[in-house]
């Protein structure tokens, strides 16, 4: 068994999912709980779940591992990246890659939730552009972020990426290396079983909250 006990979070991918997809890829024996995004579900966390669990910094996504009890998404990629020797041996290009990654998910929050959602999406575009650029000359030859090796952060670059070409899929048209990344990521074992899963809540779950701005809905779930 992993140890893994649970992990919790709000019913949609946002940065919960990196964690659950580092889970799968590695078989773990784990449990997922998750509370709705509805006022109902809000009710439930904010009522009185939230403060009743032993957690330090109380937040969504958290993750329970026997005695660890986790919260803030970061810790937890680094956390199953250490438990799963999934961290990069290049520390330094790591915490790079990380920052990038995690930069992209901030930007997808910041219009997502934003009232301005139409009026945001240019400047959103044009820092996509540019990102994807550099991600290019950064990945190289691949065939993952730090060759060989699957790390944590490609699973948070994956997801990152994978939500930013769903809110604007014409940058993505000629990016064949980053396409091709994100092909290959979605390919490795276990993850592609669960995509092709009709239990897959990537069917279900939109990626963020379906009260904001911009949910970013299944392409076959409607508002």
């Amino acid at each position: 068994s992993s140890g893994i006990n649970a992990e919790y979070g709000w019913g949609i991918r946002a940065l919960g999912e990196p964690a659950r997809l580092i889970l799968r890829y590695v078989d773990a024996d784990w449990t997922e709980t998750t509370i709705p995004p509805t006022k109902e579900g809000a009710g439930m966390w904010f009522g009185g779940l939230k403060h009743s669990l032993g957690l330090d910094f109380p937040n969504l996504p958290y993750l329970i591992d026997g005695e660890v009890k986790l919260t803030e998404s970061t810790a937890i990629y680094r956390y199953l990246g250490r438990k799963y020797d999934l961290m990069p041996d290049d520390v330094i290009r790591g915490d790079l890659a990380e920052q990038l990654v995690t930069g992209l998910r901030t930007y997808i929050t910041k219009i997502a939730y934003s009232g301005e959602f139409e009026k945001s999406k240019p400047r959103f575009i044009t820092m996509i552009n540019t990102r994807l650029a550099e991600f290019t000359k950064f990945l190289g030859d691949g065939p993952f972020l730090f060759g060989e090796k699957v790390t944590y952060i490609d699973f948070m670059a994956f997801e990152f990426w994978e939500q930013c070409r769903r809110l604007n899929p014409d940058s993505f048209k000629d990016m064949d290396v980053v396409n091709g990344y994100l092909e290959r990521v979605a390919g490795l074992p276990r993850i592609k079983e669960w995509f092709e899963s009709e239990d897959c809540t990537r069917n279900t779950y939109s990626i963020n909250s379906p009260m904001c701005a911009w949910p970013g809905f299944p392409e076959d779930v409607k508002k």
